[in-house]
C-alpha cells in the first residue's frame, strides 16, 4: 500500500552566542533628577514590579529623567517598563533613550521607543533591536509632572513570542489567543489584553515560534482582576511534536501558586522546540493569560521541506517505530547528525493514501 509521508528537514545548524534571559538591570545601579521623598530610584530595579511602597519617582518638575548605568555595553534588545497603579500620566509619553553618552545626563542618547497610552499599573515590553549601550534612560521631554517607575527591565535578548503564531483550543468571546503576545502584562482590562479559552476540560494555548529555539525562560502573567484558578496548575510544555496538539511535548515547569496580579518567570534549561504550549491538563475551566514571553536562542536557521512515497504492506500505525527506523538508516547516507522523528502519530486508516507528518532534526 503507498503511504504518503511529510517529513521537515531541519538544516543549517546555527548557534548564536550570547546570553539568555538575564535581566540587566538588577546588576546595575539607579539615579533620577530629583527624588520625590522615598521613592528612590533604585527602586525601579529591585525586582517588585506590581508594590508602589518600591516604586521610583522624581518630583514635580519639568523633564524628569531616570537613568541606569549597566556598568557596562550591551546590545540591548528589549527594555519592559511597569507603571503605577494608580496614576494615569507618571509614564505616558517617557522617552527610551539608549547609548553611551552623559552628555545631558545621558538624554540625547538614542531612542529606542515612547511610551504612548498611560498602562496604569500595567507593564509594556519594548523593543529596541540590539541598539548599544550602557545607559538607559527613561525622560519625559518638555513635560511637567512626576516620573514614576514601578520597574525598568532590560534585555539582550529578543521576546520571540513576538515573531511566533498562536492557537488556543477554543476562544472565550473576544478574548483572542494573540492577546498573549501582544506585549502588554496588562491584566486589569483582560478582555483587551488576554487570551482566554470556553469553559472546558483540558484547555490550552499554542505558539509557534516558527522555527527551533533552545529556550532559556517562560514568563507568564496571570489576570489582575479575579480568578487565579484560570491560570494555577497549567503545564508548559516545550518540543516540535504536534501530537495531541502539542500538549504531549515535555514539561519545563507547573505553574503553582500564581497569584491574581503576578508576574512569574520559569527556568526552562535549554529545552528545545519550536512550539511552547499552555495546557490545564485534568482541569475543566477556562484557560486565562495575559501575557506569555519566551526568551531562548536560535538553534536552526532553515527548514527544507520533503515528501517522501513508499509501498509498504504493514499497518503504518503498528509499526510506526520500525519505519522510522528504517527510514533513519535510509537517509543517514545523505545526512549527518539528525534526528527523526513523528509531528504526528500515524493512523490505521482504510484510504489508500494518508498524510503523516515527520520532523527531521539536525543535532547540535
Amino acid at each position: 500500500m503507498d503511504k504518503l509521508i511529510h517529513l521537515i528537514l531541519l538544516s543549517g545548524l546555527v548557534c548564536i552566542p550570547g546570553s539568555l534571559a538575564e535581566n540587566l538591570a538588577l546588576k546595575g545601579t539607579a539615579t533620577q533628577s530629583s527624588t520625590y521623598p522615598n521613592w528612590l530610584a533604585q527602586h525601579a530595579i529591585d525586582g517588585k514590579r506590581y508594590e508602589s511602597a518600591y516604586c521610583s519617582s522624581t518630583s514635580s518638575d519639568s523633564n524628569q529623567w531616570w537613568r541606569l548605568d549597566l556598568l557596562d555595553v550591551y546590545n540591548i534588545s528589549t527594555v519592559i517598563i511597569t507603571a503605577h497603579g494608580s496614576y494615569l500620566d507618571q509614564t505616558s509619553g517617557a522617552e527610551i533613550r539608549i547609548g553611551n553618552s552623559l552628555e545631558n545626563y545621558g538624554n540625547n542618547n538614542p531612542i529606542c521607543a515612547v511610551t504612548s497610552d498611560p498602562l496604569t499599573g500595567n507593564t509594556v515590553s519594548l523593543s529596541c533591536h540590539g541598539m548599544e549601550g550602557r545607559y538607559v534612560n527613561v525622560v519625559r521631554s518638555g513635560r511637567i509632572g512626576y516620573l514614576t517607575l514601578c520597574e525598568v527591565e532590560v534585555y539582550r535578548t529578543e521576546n520571540l513570542a513576538f515573531t511566533g503564531t498562536v492557537k488556543q483550543s477554543s476562544t472565550h468571546l473576544i478574548w483572542l489567543a494573540q492577546h498573549a503576545i501582544d506585549g502588554i502584562r496588562d491584566g486589569s482590562f483582560p478582555s483587551t489584553y488576554c487570551s482566554a479559552t470556553g469553559y472546558q476540560s483540558n484547555p490550552w494555548w499554542r505558539l509557534d515560534l516558527l522555527d527551533i529555539y533552545e529556550i532559556s525562560t517562560v514568563i507568564i502573567t496571570a489576570r489582575s482582576d479575579c480568578c487565579s484558578d484560570q491560570t494555577s496548575g497549567a503545564e508548559i510544555h516545550i518540543g516540535n511534536s504536534l501530537v495531541n496538539n502539542g500538549n504531549n511535548n515535555p514539561i519545563c515547569a507547573v505553574t503553582s501558586g500564581i497569584l491574581v496580579r503576578h508576574t512569574v518567570t520559569y527556568s526552562c534549561n535549554k529545552m528545545e522546540g519550536c512550539y511552547v504550549n499552555v495546557v490545564m491538563t485534568g482541569h475543566t475551566s477556562h484557560l486565562v493569560l495575559c501575557e506569555v514571553e519566551v526568551f531562548g536562542k536560535l538553534l536552526h536557521k532553515k527548514r527544507t521541506f520533503l515528501r517522501l512515497k513508499f509501498s509498504s504492506s504493514v499497518d503504518v500505525a503498528a509499526e510506526r517505530d520500525k519505519i522510522l527506523h528504517q527510514l533513519q538508516s535510509a537517509l543517514a547516507s545523505h545526512i549527518s547528525d539528525f534526528n527523526l522523528s513523528w509531528t504526528q502519530l500515524p493512523k490505521k486508516e482504510k484510504k489508500p493514501r494518508a498524510d503523516r507528518g515527520l520532523c527531521v532534526k539536525r543535532s547540535a
